[in-house]
C-alpha cells in the first residue's frame, strides 16, 4: 500500500480470542480468534469504510505476529508499512471473558511487556505524521517508555494539527493507579484538538466524572471538541464554539461489549473526514457502536457504510 494514510492510529495491537458462550473462562471450551487492540480496531474500522488507515505498532517475531500482519493487509485493507517487529518480545494475547457479556473482562498477556510498548524514534522517522487528516492515539500510549517519549515526539511533529485526537482509553492493567495515570495523561491534552471518552475515563484524565464539568476542562486546555460517552444515555458533543448536544444512542441487545467504543472511533473519523460536523459524526460512531455491540468479534466485526445508514434509517439495530 502506498500514499498518504487519510488516519493514523498508533498503540496496541494483539491476538483477541472470544469465547463462544457467557461465563466465567473456566466453563469455556471454544474460542474464535480475531485481531483486536484499541488503536488496531480503530484503524480496520476506519478502513472498512473505505478510508486509508494506517496503524503505527510492533508484533512479536512470531507466528502470532505474522497472522496480524497479515491479517491487517489482506482482510482488513490496514496500510502496515509502520507495523514493525520486535526481535524477543511475543505477540500479546487478550482473551475476552464474557461474565457477563455486556461488561467483558479482557485478560491480557503482555508478559513482560507488549511489543506495542517499545517503538522508538526510528520506527516513524518517515512516518507522514503532518499529512494524515487525522492521528488517532490512545492514552495506554504514555503509560510506559519509550513508547511515551516516541509518541510524544511525534505529536510534537504534528503540532496539534486539526483532527489530533486523543481516546482516553482507560486500561487499568496498564498503570500502577489512577492518580498515576492521571498525573500523565492529564498534561498531555494541550497536544489535542478532539478527547474522547467515558465518564470514568474523564474522571482519571481530569478529576471529573460530571459530563458538562469534564467537557468545560477539556476545552480549556485549547481543544475543539469533547466528545463524553454516557453509555446508555449516548454521546454528549462539546465544541470550543458553544455548541454542546447529547446524540441518543441506538437500541440494541449487546452479544459483546467490546469494539464498540473503537467502532465509534472509526466512523467518527470517517465522517470527521468526509467534513461533517462533530455532533453528526458522533450520530454515525453511535450507529456503528451499536452494530458491533450486537456482534461477538471487534475488527471482524466492523461495519460496513451501508450498515450504518441502515441503523440510522431506522433507529435501531436488526439482527
Amino acid at each position: 500500500m502506498s500514499g498518504i494514510p487519510e488516519i493514523i492510529t498508533v498503540g496496541r495491537v494483539s491476538v483477541d480470542l472470544y469465547p463462544t458462550t457467557e461465563g466465567p473462562m473456566r466453563d469455556v471450551r471454544t474460542l474464535q480468534k480475531s485481531v483486536g487492540g484499541t488503536a488496531t480496531n480503530v484503524a480496520v474500522a476506519a478502513a472498512r469504510l473505505g478510508r486509508r488507515a494506517a496503524l503505527v505498532t510492533k508484533v512479536g517475531y512470531d507466528e502470532f505476529g505474522d497472522d496480524v500482519t497479515h491479517g491487517l493487509t489482506d482482510r482488513f485493507n490496514v496500510d502496515t508499512r509502520w507495523v514493525s517487529t520486535h526481535p524477543t518480545l511475543k505477540t500479546p494475547l487478550a482473551f475476552a471473558e464474557l461474565n457477563p457479556r455486556t461488561e467483558p473482562n479482557i485478560i491480557f498477556y503482555r508478559e513482560p511487556s507488549g511489543p506495542d510498548m517499545e517503538l522508538v524514534p526510528e520506527d516513524v522517522a518517515d512516518l507522514p505524521i503532518d499529512e494524515a487528516g487525522i492521528f488517532w492515539v490512545p492514552a495506554t500510549r504514555f503509560s510506559n517508555e519509550p513508547s511515551m517519549s516516541t509518541v510524544t515526539g511525534m505529536l510534537h511533529r504534528r503540532g496539534r494539527a486539526a483532527e489530533t485526537i486523543l481516546d482516553l482509553d482507560w486500561r487499568y492493567q496498564f498503570w500502577d493507579s489512577e492518580h498515576a495515570a492521571h498525573e500523565v495523561i492529564n498534561p498531555m491534552l494541550d497536544q489535542f484538538s478532539v478527547v474522547i471518552g467515558n465518564r470514568d475515563e474523564c474522571r482519571v484524565a481530569v478529576g471529573t466524572e460530571v459530563p458538562n464539568l469534564a467537557a468545560d476542562r477539556i476545552l480549556e486546555t485549547g481543544a475543539t471538541c469533547a466528545v463524553i460517552k454516557l453509555g446508555g444515555d449516548g454521546v454528549m458533543v462539546a465544541t470550543a464554539d458553544g455548541e454542546r448536544e447529547t446524540v441518543a444512542p441506538y437500541p440494541v441487545e449487546a452479544v459483546c461489549g467490546l469494539g464498540a467504543g473503537d467502532a465509534f472511533g472509526g466512523a467518527f473519523c470517517d465522517a470527521v473526514l468526509a467534513g461533517v460536523g462533530f455532533v453528526e459524526a458522533a450520530r454515525r460512531g453511535n450507529a456503528a457502536g451499536a452494530i458491533v455491540a450486537a456482534r461477538l468479534l471487534c475488527a471482524d466485526d466492523m461495519p460496513y457504510p451501508d450498515e450504518i445508514d441502515q441503523v440510522i434509517s431506522d433507529g435501531k439495530v436488526t439482527t
